[in-house]
């Protein structure tokens, strides 16, 4: 919406959003003393001249010691005089102001009612709505440091992953060498096997958050943080201008009463007509711009007891993975455009309205519009990081391995990586003849719905609580409010958004950022091998083997490659088993 302002905050103060917020709040301040004076000068009117020069004098004497904040803010970082503050258009304003209530010592119940429920009142409601309105402000700015400070922790956390899993691999490496029995060799071959796709695995997803979170940086300082700051601006300009009108109108009220005092009038009418908020705003730019200069980006640090390069791995199992994850993003980006482009619609819709709207002294149309503006602006951001996050990994994954995407879905096969603790293992799934056609995908970060014919599923998730109030804005989101108990269905995939489900069993995706769980239910099925005794009759669905597998106990089977199997069916069978296992029919 400021664009197109030559004196945008976001352009010309970047990184200063807590000096505007204290900037909006002086002007805030000032609306609040102003409505003071007109609510004591109605007072005072009742009680004739004698208080009404006491007002006067009590008015001067705060506006000497706010004037500095009104005309340049709290920390000024260049000097200024007395002609610096007398160039603020607000602050002559005000000071005409001051000095026509000193002279209408003759005003009488009349004009003291009309101020009282024309001028005071739409003040209190000006300044509540914007107060309002500034805490909406804050709290997003909490959150987008929220989120970006969530980015540069995972990286954090991917990084000490990386690291413990090359010690691991250089531990074992040693291990192995000082080893002269050879009866297990084959045994400790697979596990090095296994512990280097771990830490390249690992090594892929810290070069993956690396790259988020220097996106993540990246749209903070150039885009998120200057686009606030000038919504902020924006309610800075509307705020000066219905003040301005506001007190124009309270001006008129005296003209019309007071024949006597028109040329007092006149001149705090000239003076009001001559406020404008961009050069006021220009001046406060001018005093408060510092040099400013944007964090590097990250850049892959290679730990110091494995030698590495910042490459991302391609070798088999570790290009499987990362092709995996680029079907995935692209899956959920296809699903999140047409909610962006339906939300920038709104978002325009709302800017078109605000634009054309006209300040004048009523209380209401502005508010609202604005109101939906920011709802519009805030999800509206939500949604293009989402994306941004997703063309990242999805540039990032692409610029290693290429067009390669792996196996390609059609409507009988879809291939899928099942990953496990000790055998890595590659499935594909080929549908029956009898079977219905593949549904395409329904949401972004969204991964499979929970079955139908499971009886409770808050029984097998974590229950979160809703910290902030969120209304659904798509077909994929879940409307929740503020201290609502919901059960976790889905965790953040660094996308930014959970899937929920409430207690009328309705799912959908909120923002991570607001929500926090409150206890863990383990989640149902062995996360790492499978029991006997468990088989059932097929269900209909066929799988085949990508690899050979071994049998480690009783309760598995050994693969050849090639293998054509039937999955079980049941509740808890077929690929609904456990974590990285599914379950065949006998």
């Amino acid at each position: 919406m400021e664009a197109n302002n030559p004196n945008s905050f976001g352009h010309l103060l970047p990184d200063q959003f807590d000096r505007i917020a204290a900037y909006f709040d002086t002007h805030l301040e000032l609306i609040g003393d102003i409505r003071e004076i007109y609510n004591s000068r109605a007072a005072l009117e009742r009680e004739y001249a004698a208080k009404l020069q006491t007002l006067v004098r009590k008015a001067a004497d705060k506006k000497a010691k706010m004037e500095q904040n009104i005309a340049v803010g709290t920390d000024p970082s260049k000097s200024w005089d007395i002609n610096t503050l007398k160039s603020n258009t607000l602050n002559a304003a005000y000071d005409e102001i001051i000095n026509s209530i000193s002279s209408t010592a003759e005003d009488h119940l009349g004009i003291a009612d009309a101020v009282t429920s024309q001028v005071v009142e739409v003040l209190r409601v000006v300044e509540r709505k914007n107060e309002e309105a500034k805490k909406k402000e804050m709290a997003f700015f909490g959150k987008l440091l929220q989120d970006r400070d969530r980015t540069y922790n995972d990286r954090l956390k991917n990084k000490q992953k990386y690291d413990d899993d090359c010690l691991e691999v250089e531990a074992f490496r040693q291990k192995q060498g000082r080893t002269t029995d050879d009866k297990h060799a084959e045994r400790a071959a697979k596990q090095a096997e296994q512990q280097r796709n771990d830490m390249l695995n690992s090594k892929n997803v810290y070069l993956i958050s690396i790259a988020i979170a220097n996106q993540a940086k990246a749209r903070f300082y150039s885009s998120d943080l200057p686009r606030l700051e000038d919504e902020f601006q924006g309610l800075q300009t509307r705020l000066v201008q219905r003040l301005t009108k506001i007190l124009l109108h309270c001006q008129q009220l005296q003209q019309g009463h007071l024949d006597s005092l028109k040329s007092r009038v006149a001149a705090v009418e000239t003076r009001l007509n001559a406020v404008n908020p961009a050069q006021d705003e220009a001046l406060f730019a001018t005093h408060n711009a510092r040099p400013f200069t944007a964090p590097s980006d990250w850049k892959f640090e290679p730990c110091s007891g494995h030698y590495d390069t910042d490459a991302m791995s391609i070798d088999p199992v570790p290009k499987v993975f990362i092709q995996n994850k680029l079907r995935k993003c692209k899956e959920k980006l296809q699903e999140l455009q047409p909610i962006i482009t339906s939300q920038k619609g709104e978002a325009a819709q709302t800017v078109r309205s605000i634009e054309n709207y006209r300040p004048d002294h009523s209380v209401g149309t502005v508010d609202d519009l604005t109101d939906r503006f920011l709802e519009a602006q805030h999800q509206l951001s939500l949604y293009l990081t989402s994306e941004h996050i997703l063309k990242v990994e999805i540039e990032t994954i692409v610029a290693a391995v290429g067009a390669d995407e792996g196996g390609a879905e059609s409507s009988s096969i879809q291939e899928l990586l099942i990953l496990h603790s000790d055998p890595v293992w590659l499935l594909q799934a080929t549908m029956s003849s009898v079977s219905s056609r593949v549904q395409p995908p329904t949401a972004s970060s969204f991964v499979k719905e929970p079955h139908s014919d499971e009886v409770s599923i808050a029984e097998s998730h974590p229950t979160a609580r809703v910290l902030f109030s969120f209304k659904a804005s798509s077909e994929f989101e879940l409307a929740v409010r503020e201290g609502q108990i919901v059960h976790v269905v889905e965790e953040d995939d660094g996308s930014g958004w959970v899937k929920v489900m409430d207690d009328g069993g309705e799912t959908g995706l909120v923002p991570a950022t607001y929500i926090e769980e409150t206890d863990a239910v383990p989640a149902p099925g062995p996360a790492s091998a499978p029991t006997p005794g468990r088989a059932q009759q097929g269900s209909g669905e066929q799988v085949r083997a990508l690899y050979p597998y071994q049998a480690q106990g009783a309760d598995e089977i050994s693969l050849k490659e090639g293998d054509i199997l039937e999955l079980s069916s049941g509740l808890h069978g077929g690929k609904n088993y456990g974590e990285g296992w599914w379950e065949v029919g006998e």
